[in-house]
């Protein structure tokens, strides 16, 4: 996988609070997407409930977790890995008992219990409510599954523990599942239909982080645009639903304006995007509320549209671009990222070419770019031949990375002598006399601590940059405080 900016800690180990209580301890990593990390807080969360505290000394662990994602082949190689590792520990800390989580949990099911005889037990994303039923039976010496998809479950009845948090920034999960059935993804086999949170609930749950202190959230989805509450169920049950339903629907711009009015002082971001599904309105509610954070990920595959057809994405080149212009009319200081697939099947160099003209028209300020590959189950696996050359792929994929390197310097450069908002996250990695942030952008801001701590909203007039990063200097605390 190729990225201009990590945003997540692949692999990080999470702590939460200490209860004297609870006499066992669990480790637990995350892996993949922004979903998995907060899933990982639900899963915390429920077993500290049932006696669990956690710790990050592996070999002390009485249960080890890995929450697992199948976006990738390398992904599932890195967990297998990580498994290794587990199960060699487990033969000197006997009492230990190994589970996967997530998508590789769902997808390959009983292959980890069965075939391979690595792990305890096997917990898909909509089962983590049954981990004690599954920990009893493991206990007494059975093997425990359970990957059945819900059509209903949102978690909106728990109360995440926020791991290793930084007490500053917090996911909020407001979907759960997609519908959209794209050729390449696995995810609506791992994580089921899409369906919708209560909105109550989530306002329930910024209130609390607002309580604790947190200033900004990330309401969170595989598709957040296609939030939709009516009381329930999946999304395509709407259009049978009474018209007392509809008239009293939630949809995603009335949920961020519901947020935005209801924590003027937090400041708001939301991910993930899909094109076909954002609507002018989400722009115009972001426009008029300063505390929404001017950035957008939307994820466009392809600049091809021979290709977007064959990926089943809903969305054609020029529609996109259309989308494009109409973020940049109404939210001019808006930063866009992408996600990119270099090499899917029966692409040439004529669908290459569209992929890096379309980088030229917007200018992504960074990305996600990775090389094509072929994951179980996808209607891609099942219908194509995977029939791109891994040595075109990878150069194809060098190009576009190459590209985006050039527009994210750019699009730092534009920076150099304004002043920008900046929460401060933590200390610098490359010095701890800097503070680290991010602005509205979703980049990141250095500049020197002097008085100011984590959680204060400072603003940092920029003096220079690098292709990811800002660095300025302080000149006083913005209005958000």
């Amino acid at each position: 996988m190729e990225k201009i900016i990590d945003e997540t800690k692949q692999g990080e180990s999470l702590v939460l609070e200490f209860k004297p209580e609870n006499t066992k301890k669990l480790f637990i990593e995350s892996y993949g997407c922004a979903m998995n990390f907060s899933d990982s807080e639900i899963v915390a969360s429920i077993l500290s409930s049932n006696g669990y505290n956690t710790t990050q000394i592996l070999e002390e662990a009485d249960l080890v977790l890995v929450n697992t994602c199948s976006i990738r082949d390398k992904a599932e190689q890195t967990i297998r890995k990580r498994l290794e590792k587990y199960n060699a520990v487990k033969r000197v800390n006997t009492k230990m008992k190994v589970g996967v989580l997530g998508c590789m949990a769902e997808r390959l099911k009983s292959q980890f219990l069965e075939e391979e005889k690595i792990v305890d037990l096997v917990v898909g994303p909509d089962a983590y409510k049954d981990l004690p039923n599954l920990l009893a039976e493991v206990e007494e010496g059975r093997d425990a599954i359970n990957v059945i998809l819900s059509k209903e479950e949102t978690y909106g009845d728990i109360s995440p523990v926020r791991l290793n948090s930084n007490g500053v920034s917090a996911f909020v999960s407001i979907t759960r599942g997609c519908d959209n059935m794209c050729t390449f993804c696995v995810v609506p086999f791992t994580r089921g239909r899409e369906r919708s949170r209560e909105p109550q609930s989530i306002m329930k749950e910024i209130q609390d982080l607002w309580d604790k202190g947190f200033k900004e959230i990330t309401l969170l989805g595989q598709n957040v645009d296609s939030y939709l509450w009516y009381g329930g169920g999946l999304k395509k049950d709407f259009v049978n639903s009474s018209e007392m339903q509809k008239a009293t629907a939630v949809d995603f711009d009335q949920l961020l304006k519901m947020v935005a009015l209801g924590f003027p002082k937090m400041r708001i971001r939301f991910s993930t995007s899909n094109p076909q599904d954002m609507h002018e309105s989400v722009l115009h509610v972001i426009a008029k509320h300063s505390n929404i954070c001017n950035h957008i990920h939307l994820p466009v595959q392809s600049g091809s549209n021979r290709i977007l057809k064959e990926m089943n994405r809903l969305h054609s080149r020029e529609q996109y671009m259309t989308l494009i212009d109409k973020i940049n009319s109404i939210i001019p200081d808006c930063s866009i990222t992408q996600d990119l697939i270099a090499g899917f099947p029966t692409e040439t160099e004529e669908d290459h070419q569209d992929t890096l003209s379309l980088m030229e028209y917007v200018k992504y300020s960074f990305g996600y770019m990775y090389a094509y590959s072929e994951r179980p189950g996808t209607l891609a696996e099942r219908k194509m031949e995977d029939d791109v050359p891994e040595p075109t792929k990878l150069r194809r994929l060098q190009e576009i990375v190459d590209l985006q390197r050039e527009h994210s310097a750019m699009r730092t450069q534009e920076f150099v002598g304004k002043t920008v908002e900046v929460l401060v996250e933590k200390a610098s990695k490359r010095s701890e006399n800097d503070w680290s942030g991010r602005n509205s952008q979703n980049i990141v801001v250095v500049f020197p601590k002097e008085d100011y701590k984590i959680g204060d909203f400072v603003n940092v007039k920029i003096t220079r940059c690098t292709s990811g990063t800002l660095i300025g200097e302080a000149v006083g605390l913005s209005e958000m405080n």
